[in-house]
């Protein structure tokens, strides 16, 4: 079967009646499993909140790095020793897809490997042993209920893009955009839901709409969803944004829109301009800068994120140097640092210059320790603010209650979080806290409203 790896004898004829996902990697496989999770609730089957209790155990696997492919492995292995008598183990996702065939005979604890095309379909493929009459499309599938008060929505899929050290257009192809009313029906739904804080997603996001013949749409589309404001859309986050569409018009109706907030997830890999070229990336630490200081003089309130590649082949001391003098002058609110990983199937593969292991871990590590006091200054500044929170979850703490929140600084999952003692709240709420201390990567604060914010 296409998209199915392995041999037939693999597959079962019985239909399981409850099942579990695990999501490994990154906002865009969460959003993924969301949808084979609809589309597993459309099939009969009912959910699991442990392996150990389901009758199809699903593990959405990310091979961006080395790193994310042996937790994939781990992570199925463990979910195969624990699993109940007769359940059957099911791999999809990124390492599905990119190694399918060599996947599944590397790892024959799993029952099936199943490719995109199929991920909408497994009740037919994997457990009725048959090809589906029909591939549901993942990114059109409706949403289960929410979890929690953010949620994740991919705006489109593949990237169009050829950065050398990414494998990603390979098994992700190239980019396919959704239509805005599509995206704006399922942030409707996910708002009417309880959703109040919407984080759009994407391999290239701000490239959003451009193989459509609509370059230039992600503005548009967020007038759009500002439009949900009135059903309860508090926040509208954008994350992944390809520094050099990161222009006047999309920064100026962010800025505009109450909705959307100023956040710039800014994926800039580097700051030489002659690394970024043997990445095959656009721009320079110079340009980046500028663009930074444009947006923080006309918003001083504005959050900024990167990540950042050491070590990638040809990467000289100088190039380091011109990175750590970049991160003392954009003082990041956020930042992480990444070795060079090698993928088979990119340019960077073949490039010379390959940087030792150790001088690399040397070169993170210096650029760890430059960043860490901007972020924590960052932090340290907000002490005495008033600002306003949406609370995530609520949690006990000997007895008192602590909300667990986040304000426009902080984006689920990767960023820190808002910790406010002796609270009343629930979660998507809004709340108009102060903040009191910083401890780590997390703030501290105390209400200073009695009230709740619609």
């Amino acid at each position: 079967m296409d998209g199915v790896y392995g041999e037939a004898d693999q597959y079962y004829p019985a239909v399981a009646e409850r099942f579990y996902v695990e999501t490994l990697g990154c906002p865009k496989n969460a959003v993924d499993s969301d949808k084979v999770v609809a589309s597993l609730l459309a099939d009969g089957l009912t959910p699991a909140d442990r392996a150990e209790d389901a009758d199809l155990v699903v593990v959405n696997t990310c091979a961006f790095i080395d790193a994310a492919r042996q937790e994939s492995i781990d992570v199925a292995l463990a979910l195969s020793d624990s699993r109940k008598t007769g359940a059957r183990l099911v791999l999809t996702g990124c390492m599905a897809e990119r190694y399918g065939d060599e996947l599944a005979v590397a790892l024959p604890e799993a029952d099936a490997v199943v490719g995109f095309a199929h991920e909408g379909s497994l009740v037919d493929v994997v457990l009725r042993g048959r090809k589906p009459t029909g591939v549901r499309d993942l990114l059109e599938l409706p949403r289960p209920a929410p979890r929690a008060p953010w949620a994740y929505v991919k705006v489109a899929e593949g990237c169009d893009r050829a950065c050398a050290f990414c494998a990603i257009p390979s098994f992700r192809g190239a980019q396919r955009s959704r239509t805005i009313e599509s995206i704006e029906t399922e942030v409707a739904s996910l708002v009417d839901g309880g959703v109040a804080e919407i984080v759009l997603v994407a391999q290239d996001l701000a490239w959003y709409g451009r193989d459509i013949g609509e370059p230039g749409s992600l503005a548009p589309l967020l007038r759009r969803l500002d439009g949900l404001a009135a059903r309860g859309l508090a926040r509208v986050r954008l994350l992944y944004l390809y520094p050099s569409e990161v222009k006047d018009p999309l920064v100026s109706t962010m800025l505009e829109l109450p909705t959307v907030v100023p956040y710039f997830d800014l994926s800039l890999q580097h700051a030489s301009a002659s690394l970024l070229r043997r990445m095959k990336r656009w721009g320079s630490g110079e340009r980046f800068l500028g663009a930074i200081e444009s947006i923080r003089a006309q918003e001083p309130d504005a959050a900024f994120r990167s990540s950042f590649i050491v070590g990638f082949p040809g990467e000289t001391e100088d190039d380091h140097d011109q990175l750590l003098t970049f991160l003392r002058a954009a003082r990041l609110d956020w930042a992480g640092f990444f070795p060079f990983s090698p993928e088979d199937g990119t340019a960077a593969v073949h490039l010379d210059g390959v940087v030792d292991a150790d001088v690399a871990a040397e070169r993170l590590r210096e650029c760890a320790d430059v960043q860490e006091p901007i972020s924590q200054a960052a932090r340290d500044a907000l002490v005495g603010e008033t600002v306003e929170l949406i609370v995530d979850a609520i949690e006990d703490d000997g007895g008192r209650s602590v909300l667990i929140g986040r304000t426009h600084r902080e984006a689920p999952e990767i960023d820190g979080v808002v910790r406010v003692v002796a609270a009343h709240g629930r979660p998507g709420a809004r709340i108009q806290v102060e903040i009191t201390g910083a401890i780590g990567p997390d703030l501290v604060a105390v209400p200073v409203l009695a009230g709740v914010l619609p």
